[in-house]
């Protein structure tokens, strides 16, 4: 049974005291940051441009304000994720959000009336008062938005319907979470259990093929079940992003989230070219599948099983120690933040009632990069780990070598950190092992992971960018529309028919991520550039190594693909995404080799 969160032990939960000590600090503070965000109207609004000094003045005071909202929003979010059922972090969440929408609302004014301003103002500007450059490159994405910023009282009226814009997706996860309860099934040992988000991943690598079948089924009723609710609450975030999109005059709702980023539509044309170009190598992937399982009537809840006999298992422990080796490559630098991490409890490990589903890093500017864990156990465990930790320690290079107003970077760049460390965790175990089984098992999970990564993802971003497209054109996205799209997609990935995988069908209403507007594709490139990446810091030069470290501290201080870049990668070229599959390709062959010497049997 899954524990309640009073019975799991303090170490392995996250250390929330160090952002508020007490709940009662952050109510205090809530109120502290309300009552300045009252005065700025008054005391700001129509005065940014009133001379170079006025300019510098206000845009401190807001990004003081900002970076104190981001804190007090980081714990009532985090404290809500512990148990979703608690009232009180529900309604602190709520305060938190309703606070960004009062900033979005006090500061409506800032983009609108910097605008105003010419560039050859501007330039002698800065010449005036040399400290505007240490915010040069924020003003120069922001005339980079000219076109797209609309007037003073425009901003505000969008300003102050963020709280409605975000209920979709907060709808979704309250009732995916917290209210929607998934059915009894029996695990391996024949014991009842209920299914949950946490243990649905462990089941469905089940070697008992009916247990999977079984928890496949149960969960899949219950998306079933309640498909229109969940069409619903897709359909509205889908209008929130068109909406948003038309209003701002850009051509469609990926391109108005790729520029919020400053990442070019290509990048994504790209990537998914690139995938369909290479599905042949998922396919040929499925068939192994399928030989080594002996299943001819091949299902979905086959895909995730591990072709391994080797069973391998980690207690949290374990994976602390594995993690601080592996991650030693990168040096000293990075294996104290590592430390830190595990010493100073940022990690919260065990999954409880209530608890918020899968694994992420968090944190703001002013704390800790928290992380969320649901520890099962499992390698897959392991590599969770070190992926959210890529997150949180690029977080803190970021925090610790920017200002705060470059001190985060786009989800663009933070899916490279974090899937580098992934691979260089697989690079590290193939190197150590010389037994042709353990090869077997990391070989398999490796490819599993670029399956679920890579192809996976760019199939949720092709459905992503259909469903936005489909909206713009005035079509309902009603749950039988989506069941279909899905379907197909699903299909033309994986070879696999949808009439006799009745059930995927169901699966876009699960993901989260479609409610995170255009922010799947990132994880696909993320993963082909990692892959590239790891190379040069397992097996490149000291330089390599450092470079890699420029780019975990460079934060938002230049152009993501600018970033990027100084590290060694151009993601606007195919090259990086050949190199990735062909990696893919290389180690397929070797796990169809070891087939061919019956090393699964």
């Amino acid at each position: 049974m899954v524990k309640n969160r009073n019975e799991i032990p303090e170490a392995l939960t996250w250390d929330l005291t160090t952002i508020f000590s007490t709940d009662q600090k952050w109510e205090t503070e809530l109120e502290k940051v309300k009552k300045e965000l009252s005065l700025v109207e008054t005391n700001d609004k129509g005065h940014l441009l009133d001379s170079a000094e006025t300019l510098l003045t206000i845009t401190k005071n807001m990004l003081s304000i900002s970076q104190k909202v981001e804190k007090l929003y980081v714990y009532a979010s985090m404290k809500n994720d512990q148990d979703t059922r608690e009232a009180k972090y529900q309604e602190y969440q709520s305060k938190a959000t309703a606070l960004y929408v009062n900033f979005g609302e006090s500061y409506a004014f800032y983009e609108p009336e910097f605008l105003k301003i010419t560039k050859e103002t501007y330039e002698q500007w800065l010449e005036i008062l040399q400290e505007l450059k240490n915010y040069d490159h924020m003003f120069e994405r922001l005339f980079a938005k000219k076109e797209h910023i609309l007037s003073q009282k425009e901003e505000k009226i969008l300003a102050a319907a963020g709280e409605i814009f975000e209920s979709p997706s907060e709808t979704f996860e309250i009732f995916d979470n917290a209210d929607v309860k998934f059915p009894f099934v029996k695990n391996e040992l024949g014991e009842k259990i209920q299914l949950t988000h946490g243990n649905y991943s462990s089941l469905m690598e089940s070697k008992n093929r009916e247990v999977r079948k079984a928890a496949y089924e149960a969960l899949y009723s219950n998306y079933e079940q309640y498909q229109h609710t969940y069409a619903k609450t897709l359909q509205t975030n889908v209008k929130v992003h068109n909406f948003n999109a038309q209003i701002r005059a850009y051509d469609s709702a990926r391109q108005a989230a790729l520029m919020s980023n400053f990442v070019p539509e290509k990048v994504y044309d790209v990537l998914i070219e690139g995938i369909h170009q290479h599905l042949p190598l998922l396919h040929r992937y499925i068939e192994l599948r399928k030989k080594i399982l002996g299943i001819s009537d091949f299902k979905m809840y086959d895909i995730y099983t591990p072709l391994s006999n080797l069973d391998y298992k980690f207690n949290y422990t374990e994976g602390v120690k594995k993690a601080q080796e592996v991650l030693a490559v990168f040096g000293e630098e990075y294996s104290q933040k590592v430390k830190a991490a595990f010493d100073e409890r940022w990690i919260d490990v065990e999954e409880n009632v209530g608890k918020r589903s899968g694994a992420y890093s968090g944190g703001s500017y002013d704390t800790k990069a928290f992380m969320l864990l649901n520890w099962q156990g499992t390698l897959d465990d392991l590599f969770t780990l070190v992926h959210e930790m890529g997150h949180s320690i690029h977080s803190t290079f970021t925090r610790e070598n920017q200002p705060y107003v470059y001190g985060d970077y786009p989800i663009f760049l933070a899916e490279i950190a974090s899937t580098t460390n992934e691979n260089i965790l697989t690079e590290t175990l193939l190197k150590e092992s010389n037994d042709e089984k353990e090869r077997f098992a990391l070989l398999n999970h490796w490819l599993d992971s670029f399956r679920g990564t890579v192809f996976r993802q760019s199939q949720f971003a092709e459905f992503e960018q259909k469903i936005h497209e489909v909206d713009a054109e005035g079509e309902v996205l009603t749950s039988e529309f989506l069941n279909f799209l899905y379907g197909e997609l699903n299909e033309k990935y994986y070879g696999l028919s949808a009439k006799e995988n009745p059930e995927i069908q169901f699966e876009w209403a699960r993901i989260p991520h479609f409610y995170y507007n255009f922010y799947v594709f990132q994880y696909a490139t993320g993963f082909a550039a990692a892959s590239f990446l790891a190379e040069k810091v397992v097996h490149g030069s000291v330089t390599d190594r450092q470079n890699y470290l420029d780019y975990l501290k460079a934060g938002s201080s230049a152009y993501p693909l600018d970033v990027i870049a100084k590290a060694g990668v151009n993601m606007e070229s195919t090259d990086y995404l050949e190199s990735a599959f062909k990696l893919f390709e290389k180690r397929l062959n070797e796990l169809e080799k070891l087939v061919e010497k019956g090393v699964h049997l």
